[in-house]
């Protein structure tokens, strides 16, 4: 299972109806939208291999944050965070 969340570092809280989609390849996989805590918490249930994950964050120069991801079996949980001019990710748990 993938699961996510997107926080504004700027205003210091979870980033709501922020869009997020999961792709193999072009194919698109699943979307979402972060709930009033910033969160996507089963965005899409997948096996091992490569994937990319799309934000579509609130931020005036990040119009779109795309990761490519090397998945193995299991859960992972990719946070965001955004600002106006910054944004940063890693693997949470």
């Amino acid at each position: 299972m993938i699961s996510t969340h997107v926080l504004d570092t700027a205003k210091g809280r979870p980033a709501a109806q922020v869009r997020v989609e999961l792709y193999r390849g072009e194919e698109l996989l699943a979307s979402a939208l972060t709930d009033a805590d910033g969160r996507v918490r089963e965005l899409a249930d997948v096996g091992a291999g490569t994937y990319r994950l799309v934000f579509h964050p609130p931020s005036p120069f990040f119009r779109r944050v795309e990761l490519e991801l090397e998945l193995a079996d299991g859960d992972v949980h990719v946070p965001l965070l955004v600002s106006p001019f910054a944004c940063a990710t890693y693997r949470g748990s």
